[in-house]
Formats: C-alpha cells, sequence, structure tokens
C-alpha cells in the first residue's frame, strides 16, 4: 500500500496527532477548510485534488466525512477510506465507547483545536464582515445562530481543553450567541484507526473507479 492522507485543514494537527500515536508517516495533502460552508464546492475541491495526486498513490485514506454531501458522485483511481461519520464534528464526538454516524445534538455548537486549527464563533463572525457590511453581517450572524443554546468544547485528550485562556476565549464564543459553555467527551481513535490500517464497521472502503454515494456511506 502506498497511501496519501487527504485531510480537511480543521483536523490536520489530530492527523499528525494520530500518526505519532500509531507510529506511521503518510504524507498528508490539505483540503482547504473555507469550502466546508458550501458541499459543491468542497466536492470539486476533492476532485480537483484528487486528480493531481501522484501517479503511484493507491489508497487515500481521507481525514473528513461525508460533510453535507462534499463526497456524493466522487470516485477516482484509488481506494478510498473514509470513516462513515456526517463531518469533522462527528468525527471527533467519536469515543472507543460510543459510536453513531452523527452525535451531535440540536441546538449545541462544538468547539474542538485549539488556535487556528479549531472552529471560532469569532471567525464566523469576522468572514461576514468580509463579505457584507457590519448591518447585514448582523443580521446573517443572528440567523445562523438563532436556534443554538450551547457551545460544547469537545475534549478529546490531545490538547489541555480546560486551559485557562482557552475557556475565557470559548466564553466569549458562548457568549456571542447567548448560550451556555460546557464540556463533552470526544477523542481522536477514528483517526488512529484510519492511519493504522484497522478499517472496522465505522470506515467506508470504497474500491477504484467507485462512485461514492450518501447511499452506501450512510
Amino acid at each position: 500500500m502506498n497511501p496519501v492522507i487527504l485531510s480537511c485543514q480543521t483536523l490536520t494537527e489530530f492527523v499528525r496527532q494520530a500518526q505519532l500515536a500509531c507510529h506511521t508517516d503518510f504524507p498528508i495533502v490539505e483540503l482547504n477548510r473555507e469550502y466546508h460552508s458550501d458541499p459543491a464546492k468542497m466536492r470539486v475541491h476533492i476532485l480537483e485534488t484528487l486528480s493531481l495526486l501522484p501517479a503511484d498513490i493507491d489508497t487515500v485514506l481521507v481525514a473528513m466525512g461525508f460533510c453535507g454531501g462534499s463526497w456524493q458522485d466522487v470516485s477516482c483511481s484509488q481506494t478510498v477510506v473514509i470513516p462513515k461519520v456526517a463531518d469533522c464534528v462527528a468525527l471527533a464526538l467519536i469515543t472507543p465507547e460510543r459510536y453513531a454516524p452523527d452525535l451531535k445534538e440540536p441546538g449545541h455548537m462544538y468547539l474542538f483545536g485549539k488556535d487556528n486549527s479549531g472552529f471560532s464563533i469569532h471567525s464566523i463572525y469576522d468572514s461576514l464582515l468580509e463579505k457584507y457590511d457590519k448591518e447585514m453581517a448582523d443580521i446573517v450572524f443572528d440567523m445562523y445562530f438563532e436556534h443554538y443554546y450551547h457551545v460544547d468544547i469537545i475534549d478529546n485528550g490531545l490538547y489541555d481543553c480546560y486551559d485557562l485562556d482557552f475557556v475565557k476565549k470559548a466564553q466569549k464564543d458562548a457568549d456571542r450567541i447567548h448560550s451556555e459553555l460546557d464540556f463533552v467527551p470526544g477523542s481522536n481513535i477514528l483517526l488512529e484507526k484510519l492511519v493504522s490500517g484497522k478499517w472496522d464497521s465505522q470506515f467506508l472502503v470504497v474500491p477504484p473507479r467507485t462512485n461514492i454515494t450518501q447511499g452506501i456511506f450512510f
């Protein structure tokens, strides 16, 4: 097997941690996380990235989930191995004791990762200010978060999510959308399985030139 890891930028640091834990050192190709807000654009980005892989790569280990249909009708000349989860947040919520394709709860916004590797509610607002004037950015922002009442920090054991500075930053995010801040368990188990070749029923293993669809994914 001559694999490459295709990772959403949101999960790249967790992929590195998984490789350290499993003593692997496969090359990592990043997908721009900015496309996450538009699955159609992410799908095009995925197809373009797959088409540029070196000819000797025979296996693509995917560090992301189905992500709103980003993998719908995607095929390539390599074997594709991808966790059977809804998205990157759902992947981070998996623990050795608990698996489901989507463990997210309605009304909950999830934070994971530190610094620029993670998710930030404030960064979403900043991105809206780049697209709209302040009045419209406020309207779009409030509409996006109006049904969220909880902000949960995912404790996956890879960094100190109880660090005072990190919690203060998370509390600002929670306050910004008038939500309660809490902690929920998570882990890096799926990425460790991915890089170590322990592909059980929690993974989809797709032969070369086979179309990926939501039906076979879930």
